[in-house]
């Protein structure tokens, strides 16, 4: 076929500048090619959108950018194999390989574009009745993603001449070099690793940790660091080896929320104690919001300096933060409430002085000589 387009060129434009030609409509034609093939995926994806498949969106929106740029590249590698004879140099002899490089490197990338997309499927919940676990979906992808481009560079180096098995051979020995060398690297990536096999947190969780001054949203877990973004909104960045020598804690994955608060009344009101604690009990097994199947303690507790103490030990059904301090506040003010229907007061720290007798008479006849003066 270039034959007689070379044939049909050469009687239009003579020998000397066929191959100007050629060039020039190779390039057009691949990018005339080009732009109607993303015409034609525009009108497939529009099409696909509207079926409740969608993991046909996901494959159209994948080869996308491989089948244009293939397209494109190819016929600029056709245009060069092209000038590359005209010019009689050793370049033409490397048009082959470039060009099935090209396609190894395409099929990689449609691959991996492929697994970002199915990534965003598993877990968007507009997409997955059951959305999988985030956490365990990265770790999958990028995964596959690099298992993608290694193979893809084995297989390139494979074509243009390189010895496969002896790159494996000097990586097996090099991998020892390069192990002490980055050490620390390598503990971060093994640290990644552990995070997403034992799932001690996943991207989402409220996490922290009482050896290290870690507490935050996990937001992305990497095979190096771990961003956590703090409650006053900055980003923290962990190195994942840093989670193998700390206790985390996460309260995310809590089944409930704990009240547990010390309330002081007066000595005074010592003979109102027992109803009181027994009406705060009253009103904490009626309370909707308050788990009856979790412990709970309403007990007078002390003899505290100031005051005379109970205190209150239960469970709210929510673990939810916010909800949670609604439910707390209710409660307080309710327990105020009941404190105060028996008429009694709620304690606060106070002193008082005792005078003994003696000093107390002596301070009376002094007074009293006192006032006989003033009366003289």
């Amino acid at each position: 076929m270039l034959q007689r387009l070379e044939d049909w060129l050469v009687v239009y434009t003579g020998e000397d500048y066929v191959w100007v030609a050629e060039i020039f409509l190779i390039v057009f034609a691949a990018l005339v090619l080009g732009y109607l093939v993303n015409k034609l995926i525009n009108f497939i994806e529009v099409h696909t959108a509207r079926t409740a498949n969608v993991w046909d969106d996901a494959l159209i929106e994948a080869c996308r950018r491989p089948a244009v740029w293939g397209i494109w590249i190819l016929g600029v590698n056709m245009a060069a194999a092209v000038a590359a004879r005209a010019a009689e140099t050793e370049w033409y002899a490397l048009v082959g390989p470039v060009n099935r490089v090209v396609v190894i490197f395409l099929g990689a990338l449609f691959l991996v574009n492929l697994i970002k997309r199915v990534e965003r499927n598993l877990v968007h919940p507009d997409y997955m009745a059951e959305p999988m676990d985030e956490t365990t979906v990265m770790a999958v992808g990028k995964l596959l993603r690099v298992s993608v481009i290694i193979t893809a560079v084995l297989i390139a180096m494979q074509v243009f001449g390189y010895s496969i098995s002896g790159v494996l051979a000097f990586g097996g020995i090099g991998g020892l070099a390069v192990g002490f060398a980055a050490k620390d690297m390598l503990a971060n990536f093994f640290g990644g690793m552990m995070i997403y096999l034992d799932q001690p947190f996943k991207v989402g969780d409220w996490v922290r940790s009482p050896d290290k001054e870690i507490e935050g949203t996990v937001e992305d877990i990497g095979w190096r660091l771990t961003r956590i973004r703090t409650f006053d909104k900055r980003p923290l960045y962990i190195p994942n080896a840093v989670f193998n020598s700390i206790s985390v804690e996460n309260p995310s994955r809590m089944h409930n929320r704990r009240i547990y608060e010390t309330i002081g009344i007066r000595y005074d009101d010592m003979d109102k104690m027992a109803p009181i604690v027994a009406e705060v009990k009253a009103m904490l097994s009626s309370h909707p919001a308050i788990d009856q199947n979790q412990t709970m303690i309403v007990n007078f507790v002390s003899f505290g300096a100031s005051s005379i103490n109970f205190f209150i030990y239960t469970f709210t059904k929510t673990v939810k933060w916010v909800e949670f301090h609604e439910i707390k506040q209710e409660v307080l003010l309710k327990i105020s409430e009941i404190i105060a229907d028996h008429e009694a007061e709620i304690a606060f720290p106070t002193s008082t002085i005792h005078v003994p007798d003696q000093l107390r008479l002596a301070g009376l006849a002094e007074a009293s000589s006192a006032n006989a003066s003033d009366v003289q």
